[in-house]
C-alpha cells in the first residue's frame, strides 16, 4: 500500500485516473471519491459539472487531463479568498475563538512558535479564565514556544481585564504580536458572545484588533462547522484555523468550509508537534490533496 499523504485524496483517485480513457464509470467514481472526502454534495456536483464541461470543450478522453483539471479547479476555488495573515500593526492583536475541544489552546502554542520562528516577539493572554487547567496548559505551551504570557491574577478573573492587561503590557514593552485566548463554552451562546464583545471593546480602547481566528477541528467536518456558527455570526471572524488535518481528516472539508463561510483559511495544523502549524497555501494544498 502506498504511503498515505496527509489530507490526500490521491489514493482514492488513483483508480479513477488509472484507466486508459474517460468513461461513465470515471464520473461515478470521481463523484463517490469527492463525497467520501467530505466536499459535500453541492460542491461535488459543481466540480463534476465544471469538469464535464471542460472535458467536452477540449474533446479529451485522457484521464491525465481530467486529473490536472481537477487539481487546477480545486486550487482556483481555494484561491478565491486571501489566506494572508494581517499582522502588520504593532502590536498586532489576534483573538483566538472556538468551541472547547477543537484544540484551541494547543493551536495558540503552535501559532506562537510559528511566529517565533520568524523572530517575532509574542505575548499570550490567558483570557479563558473559566478553566484553570486551560491557563496552566497555555502557560506550558507558551514556555515551549518561547513566548511570554499574562495569566489571570485570580481564578475567575474577568476575561476582558486579562485581555486589557495583556495588550497594555505589549504596548509598554514593544511586543510585536499579541495572542488572546478566549472561552469556548459558557452556559449560553448569548453569554459567550457578550463576553467576546466585551473583550473586543476593552482591547479596541487601546488598539485595533488585527485578526479574529476561529479554530475548527477538521475531523468533525460539517458538525464542527455547525457548532461554530455562533462565532461566525457574532465574533467578527476574519480567518479560519483547521486543526487535526492529518491522514484521518477528510480533506474536502477544507474547500467546503471556506465556500460555506466566505472566510479564508489562514493556518492549518497537521499533527501534534509544536512545529505542526503552517500558513495555508492553496496551490500546495491542492497539489497534496489531489496528487
Amino acid at each position: 500500500m502506498a504511503e498515505r499523504t496527509p489530507w490526500s485524496l490521491s489514493g482514492a483517485l488513483r483508480g479513477v485516473f488509472a484507466k486508459k480513457t474517460i468513461d461513465a464509470d470515471t464520473w461515478d467514481d470521481l463523484e463517490d471519491s469527492l463525497i467520501t472526502a467530505d466536499f459535500g454534495p453541492d460542491i461535488t456536483d459543481a466540480i463534476v459539472t465544471e469538469l464535464r464541461a471542460k472535458v467536452a470543450r477540449y474533446s479529451t478522453t485522457d484521464p491525465k487531463d481530467l486529473h490536472r483539471m481537477l487539481r487546477e479547479g480545486i486550487e482556483e476555488r481555494l484561491s478565491k479568498l486571501d489566506p494572508t495573515l494581517n499582522l502588520s500593526a504593532r502590536p498586532a492583536v489576534v483573538l483566538v475563538v472556538g468551541v472547547n475541544g477543537v484544540g484551541k489552546t494547543t493551536t495558540i502554542g503552535k501559532f506562537a512558535k510559528f511566529l517565533r520562528v520568524y523572530d517575532r516577539s509574542v505575548l499570550i493572554g490567558a483570557a479563558d479564565t473559566f478553566r484553570a487547567a486551560a491557563v496552566e496548559q497555555l502557560a506550558t505551551w507558551a514556555e515551549r514556544a518561547g513566548a511570554d504570557i499574562v495569566k489571570p491574577q485570580a481564578q475567575g478573573q474577568d476575561p476582558a481585564s486579562v485581555a486589557f492587561q495583556t495588550v497594555e503590557r505589549a504596548i509598554n514593552t514593544g511586543t510585536e504580536i499579541v495572542i488572546i485566548d478566549t472561552a469556548g463554552r459558557l452556559q449560553t451562546k448569548g453569554g459567550l458572545m457578550d463576553e467576546l464583545t466585551k473583550i473586543r471593546r476593552v482591547i479596541e480602547k487601546q488598539t485595533a484588533i488585527s485578526e479574529v481566528l476561529l479554530v475548527l477541528d477538521a475531523t468533525t467536518g460539517q458538525n464542527g462547522l455547525a457548532q461554530a456558527e455562533a462565532f461566525i455570526e457574532h465574533a467578527g471572524v476574519t480567518g479560519l484555523v483547521l486543526t487535526k488535518l492529518d491522514g484521518s481528516a477528510k480533506g474536502g472539508f477544507v474547500l467546503a468550509v471556506q465556500e460555506k463561510t466566505g472566510i479564508p483559511i489562514k493556518l492549518v495544523g497537521q499533527g501534534e508537534g509544536i512545529n505542526d502549524l503552517t500558513g495555508f497555501t492553496p496551490h500546495v494544498f491542492a497539489q497534496k490533496l489531489v496528487g
